[in-house]
């Protein structure tokens, strides 16, 4: 069997992002830049500042990668990129810097959705798990329930109204006056905490006649603020697991419910929110072979994830030409279509 090389560029947001993947599974290298303390002050994804270092920093990657690997652009046999959705200035970065890669290499272009790539990242520790499967894509920037038959056929179940679930975690850590992101801070804290100290409301958004899958994170937030400002001696640490277990009880129900619907016993976890401990544990706990999650390290933005989807969509001879666009929003109706 020939072995396929797929470059794999990823620049979606505020991770700039180089890995080489061999046959969608073995990763050859897979390197990150975070710019977690470029957006520190700010408390939360600066897009100017993020394209910017994302322009200071992918050319180096690349040499980094390609040196410590002994690999080289003619060894690869595609590249793909992230192109939607994301920053349009970062995703601009990252599919300018693949279409130069392919055309001056020759190398087929391959447009890859930042969502899907995520859920592939447990394709890279698990070629076994088949179709259909239920998707829960929980980060800073997405909050979405998927029903996924294929790589190309994928529907749109439930998303958030308003915050994403990790972006309501960076926000009740700036109340709490903790550090961004606040996912770890507010997961660490918990785990010394009683998560039944406190009855924060979990928003199902839930209609039985409609089957609404849809999530809202702006009313958990208010709670926590209006609680915040009546008391002022509870410990944080009791805070921060209330606060956790309603955000993510509420994605268990309704993946749980999505799953029974549709009659389909797998459910695939991923995102940054993924490595989140309580989530691990409930999913873990109660759904043991039929739920997987990746690697924590391979929960938040990476290539490697790029790369394996990549890898697919090359075996189908599903490529790209240079005038591939990016896209900040899917643009799916809910219930219809392909993200």
């Amino acid at each position: 069997m020939k072995t396929v090389k797929i470059l794999g560029i990823e620049t979606s947001c505020d991770e700039t992002a180089i890995a080489v993947v061999e046959n969608g599974q073995k990763i050859l290298f897979n390197l990150v830049y975070s710019q977690i303390d470029l957006h520190k002050e700010y408390f939360g994804v600066v897009p100017e500042i993020a394209s910017r270092a994302h322009l200071e920093k992918i050319n180096f990657l690349l040499k980094e990668g390609f040196d410590q690997s002994n690999l080289s652009y003619q060894d690869m046999d595609a590249v793909a990129v992230s192109n939607r959705p994301g920053l349009v200035g970062s995703l601009m970065t990252g599919v300018g810097t693949a279409k130069v890669i392919s055309s001056v290499f020759q190398k087929p272009l391959i447009g890859i959705n930042h969502v899907l790539a995520h859920l592939y990242s447990n394709f890279l520790v698990s070629q076994n798990i088949p179709f259909p499967f239920i998707g829960l894509v929980v980060s800073g920037g997405h909050t979405l329930l998927l029903k996924v038959e294929a790589w190309d056929k994928v529907t749109i179940k439930g998303t958030t109204i308003d915050d994403a679930v990790g972006e309501a975690f960076d926000k009740v850590a700036k109340m709490l006056n903790l550090t961004y992101p606040g996912g770890p801070i507010i997961d660490n804290l918990a785990q010394q905490g009683n998560e039944d100290a406190i009855s924060f409301p979990k928003i199902t958004m839930y209609n039985k006649k409609r089957n609404n899958y849809n999530f809202s994170y702006s009313g958990l937030k208010t709670s926590v603020l209006y609680f915040l400002k009546k008391q002022k001696k509870m410990k944080i640490e009791d805070i921060c697991a209330s606060f956790q277990k309603s955000a993510i009880d509420v994605l268990y129900e309704k993946a749980i419910r999505l799953a029974k619907s549709e009659k389909i016993n797998r459910i695939v976890i991923a995102g940054g929110v993924a490595a989140n401990s309580y989530l691990r544990r409930l999913f873990l706990e109660n759904l043991e072979n039929q739920v997987f999650l990746p690697p924590k390290e391979l929960c938040t933005d990476n290539a490697a994830m790029v790369a394996g989807l990549g890898y697919h969509f090359f075996k189908e001879k599903k490529f790209d030409k240079l005038d591939l666009n990016v896209y900040s929003k899917n643009d799916i109706p809910i219930g219809q279509g392909v993200i």
